[in-house]
């Protein structure tokens, strides 16, 4: 037997999250039957805690879209009892059962070996987030990032965090935007060397084209200030779009893209195939600092979930949540 974050839903539509025991017969089909250590909290664990945003369509549902940990026991050659892996990805923890539980049973397409150089812990507090950090970065590398600052929007969260943290240490000058003023310190000490307040670019011009300030821009928001954001890129640089925490629509002209040369990168972690994920993984180990990920951690157990769930939902979680399953 052992313990996991079960999220319920009753006739009535509404849902409940309870750390529940199971047993392994319960597990869904899989290759692979994984121990689980640690998992972490995203935008979409928030989502699937809570109400689903559509991402559940069966309950009993088990959220958690990435974890790390030892494998117990394998149908596939690729991996052996004892290996250490890591998964994130592949709509675990929406379509699939994820994470949140002590032992979790997925296809071994799915895992990536846990690099060297990291820990399960370790991995954890990169998780998603920070994958899809270093995904923006390289995309970014691959198109030219210019002189001059890099903007990070939603700095203060998981995926902004990260991207402060690596851009900072491959010696790039950070701008970090953040609507939670009291997260200044914190981003400086990430690498960050200029804070800019929110409502500096949460506002639609009429202008489609603005200074050219920024060199490159891995944006976590989306809507108005994703918009904003096109107008104000150097000639020829780009933006790595990963989230939509301000909204998915984009009202913004095609005039940056045309008179500017400016790219707009999509970054999707999901799906990534396997050598892009092993690529992104290693590029982790070797250019995140390990001193700098540990300053973003908050820990936390699986009855906690639902509070971080909602809490994450709103926007008030920093940093990295790494959850301890076994805690």
């Amino acid at each position: 037997m052992f313990n996991a974050l079960v999220v319920n839903k009753d006739d009535e539509g509404k849902t409940s999250a309870a750390v529940t025991e199971m047993s392994l017969d319960q597990l869904p089909a899989g290759d692979v039957t994984v121990a689980v250590e640690y998992s972490t909290v995203n935008y979409k664990d928030g989502l699937c805690i809570g109400p689903g945003g559509g991402l559940v369509r069966n309950y009993p549902h088990i959220p958690g879209i990435d974890f790390a940990g030892t494998v117990e026991a394998s149908d596939d050659p690729r991996y052996k009892a004892g290996d250490k892996v890591v998964l994130t990805g592949w709509r675990v923890g929406e379509a699939h059962w994820g994470g949140y539980s002590q032992k979790a049973r997925v296809k071994a397409d799915w895992l990536v070996p846990l690099p060297a150089g990291l820990d399960t812990r370790q991995a954890m507090a990169v998780g998603t987030a920070g994958f899809t950090a270093m995904l923006s970065v390289m995309a970014l590398e691959v198109h030219g990032i210019k002189s001059g600052p890099v903007l990070v929007t939603g700095a203060a969260g998981g995926v902004g965090s990260v991207a402060t943290a690596i851009l900072a240490h491959l010696g790039h000058e950070v701008a970090g935007v953040t609507g939670r003023p009291e997260t200044a310190d914190y981003l400086k000490s990430l690498g960050a060397s200029q804070i800019v307040a929110r409502e500096e670019l949460n506002e639609t011009v009429k202008r489609p084209l603005e200074g050219e300030t920024w060199g490159g821009c891995v944006d976590a928001v989306g809507g108005e200030m994703l918009a904003r954001v096109l107008g104000q890129m150097q000639y020829g640089a780009s933006v790595a779009a990963v989230g939509l925490a301000g909204g998915a629509g984009l009202p913004a002209t095609v005039i940056p893209f045309l008179l500017r040369g400016v790219n707009l990168l999509g970054i999707d972690s999901v799906m990534q195939p396997y050598d892009n994920r092993l690529r992104a993984w290693e590029r982790i180990a070797k250019d995140l600092p390990m001193d700098k990920l540990e300053a973003m951690v908050r820990p936390a157990t699986l009855s906690d979930l639902p509070g971080l769930g909602a809490d994450i939902l709103k926007g008030q979680v920093q940093g990295r949540v790494v959850v301890d399953v076994n805690a």
